[in-house]
């Protein structure tokens, strides 16, 4: 169906002088087949390659960028290379569609979901209004929308991230293709989520006879899914294969270190005997108090976010706390460090922090701290590395000389692992995992008690997930940390976790230590999480 041979792409230097500039070589003599109805799988860490073969095949580079290409992509007889845009545009979301990596950027924020569904089936199938609403509600529901009449008008900022990565696949779908290629589809998606859309994706599969490519870094989501998988690195492919062969004889070291990169579990410590958190009935209520409906009317209804929980966390271990979307994880760590209003007691050894005044409150900020999701939606874009990390110093520890401070901004930069040379840098000059490491670097430069850690691995490919596992047990061990570790990655909660908590529609559905959690979960919503994750093996 298709067939990439030697393909080249570069991409003029902008860094370099004007009248001699040079060429970035981003893709490197790469060749792929794909065969009718089959899944073949890219691999790969980040920057190797993966998502810029996926959008050469469809030429989505070039209105944008200065790209050269050179080689040759085949779909069937028809070379893409050469075709002309109008009968690329036959082809693109037509024969072949495409679902990119974060839906959320890739939806028109200023159209409804059946009118950007809709957009397909009027350019491609010529469909009538009538006709056009029957087969978008069909779509929908094909995905697994429920209600997908009054989702119509819905707007993506209204949807969850699984249903939003349910309405690209509808799209993808609209216009029945040979070939879907899936960038990424599942990455920061809970377990539960991701079991049932690559469920979703396996028997569109079947019933349409698609082919797929499916990109991703997560070798357990390719080991399920894929019959023949490429292994890419700095823009070439260093090896391929069946899948059971790959995984059984990898032959090139570079596979080796991926399928090695999976995390296993830590090596448990001695607690000390010493409670650090106590959490008892913690509630957080969200007022609708912004909604056409309050406005006309005195009356406000509450949803309660955060239903009555209680629990405690010992000093010096890591507490993981699971669940699907929605289901409180990210509040409950919020209104922990009191940065969201709620009710209920919060007691840091001994001390009432959840009555504390805001000057008192502000003045206790050094012994908590938060890692959050994204690195870069939470770095300044406009202060220099070496100002954010020492920007906590300047707050709580103002007797410290600019050379002092310095000094320990140096010294907390290699506790993490980056060069110490990059103070004057700013943070869209990093990797993902570099960035991650920077705001670690921010946090742990107070030496807090408590480090909240918000999914701090979700959008890092298999390697780098270790390597940040691997730097907080190491920081832990160094400084005695405690952490509440927040996931919906089963694999890295094993590895370094001591506790667990699990979380359903606001509430605590089942806790105790990480080992007898996993080993014998007792809560029938406990077990489908787990299974949900056994799917994905």
């Amino acid at each position: 169906m298709l067939t990439v041979n030697n393909l080249n792409i570069r991409l003029p230097d902008p860094y370099t002088d004007s009248s001699e500039p040079e060429t970035l070589h981003l893709l490197k003599d790469v060749s792929l087949e794909i065969g009718s109805n089959q899944t073949v799988a890219l691999v790969g860490e980040s920057g190797s390659g993966k998502s810029l073969t996926a959008l050469s095949i469809l030429r989505l580079l070039e209105e944008s960028t200065n790209v050269q290409s050179s080689g040759s992509i085949k779909f069937y007889d028809e070379e893409l290379l050469s075709a002309p845009l109008d009968s690329l545009r036959q082809i693109r979301g037509n024969r072949i569609a495409m679902i990119f990596q974060e839906p959320m950027t890739s939806l028109n924020p200023v159209f409804s979901i059946g009118d950007q569904i809709g957009e397909s089936l009027k350019l491609h199938r010529k469909m009538d209004p009538d006709s056009i609403r029957s087969e978008t509600v069909a779509l929908l529901l094909k995905t697994g929308i429920t209600d997908p009449e009054s989702r119509l008008n819905t707007y993506p900022h209204q949807l969850s991230g699984g249903q939003r990565q349910r309405v690209m696949i509808a799209m993808a779908l609209a216009c029945r293709p040979d070939l879907l290629i899936a960038d990424e589809p599942t990455t920061a998606l809970d377990v539960a989520v991701q079991a049932k859309i690559l469920s979703l994706l396996s028997e569109i599969k079947e019933e349409f006879s698609m082919s797929v490519l499916l990109i991703s870094h997560d070798l357990s989501l390719v080991r399920s899914m894929a019959d023949y998988i490429y292994i890419m690195k700095a823009g070439t492919v260093l090896e391929h294969g069946k899948t059971s062969s790959l995984f059984s004889r990898p032959a090139h070291a570079y596979t080796k270190r991926l399928i090695e990169a999976i995390p296993q579990p830590k090596e448990r410590i001695n607690p000390i005997d010493e409670t650090l958190i106590n959490v008892s009935d913690l509630s957080c209520t969200v007022s609708d108090a912004f909604t056409f409906k309050s406005l006309i009317s005195r009356n406000r209804n509450e949803t309660r976010i955060i239903d009555r929980i209680s629990f405690s966390i010992r000093r010096g271990t890591t507490c993981g706390v699971i669940g699907e979307s929605g289901s409180g994880k990210t509040t409950l760590a919020l209104a922990l460090l009191q940065l969201i209003p709620s009710a209920g007691m919060i007691a840091f050894s001994d001390i009432r922090i959840d009555r504390l005044q805001k000057k008192e409150l502000r003045r206790f900020r050094n012994k908590l701290q938060i890692v959050f999701q994204d690195p870069y939606a939470s770095l300044s874009p406009r202060m220099t590395i070496g100002d954010i990390v020492q920007e906590g110093l300047k707050i709580h520890h103002r007797s410290l000389a600019a050379d002092q401070r310095q000094d320990i901004v140096l010294q907390t930069l290699a506790d993490v692992g980056l060069d110490t040379d990059i103070t004057g840098r700013y943070p869209h000059e990093f990797s993902g995992g570099q960035r991650q490491r920077i705001a670690i670097a921010r946090a742990i430069i107070l030496r807090p008690d408590l480090l909240v850690l918000d999914e701090p691995t979700s959008a890092l490919d298999m390697t780098i997930q270790m390597q940040i596992i691997d730097l907080l047990l190491e920081l832990q061990n160094k400084y005695g940390l405690t952490y509440l570790f927040i996931s919906h990655d089963l694999k890295v909660i094993r590895a370094v976790c001591d506790d667990l908590i699990v979380m359903q529609n606001g509430r605590i559905v089942e806790s105790g230590t990480a080992d007898n959690v996993f080993d014998n979960p007792r809560n029938d919503y406990t077990q489908r999480l787990f299974s949900a994750s056994i799917y994905r093996r």
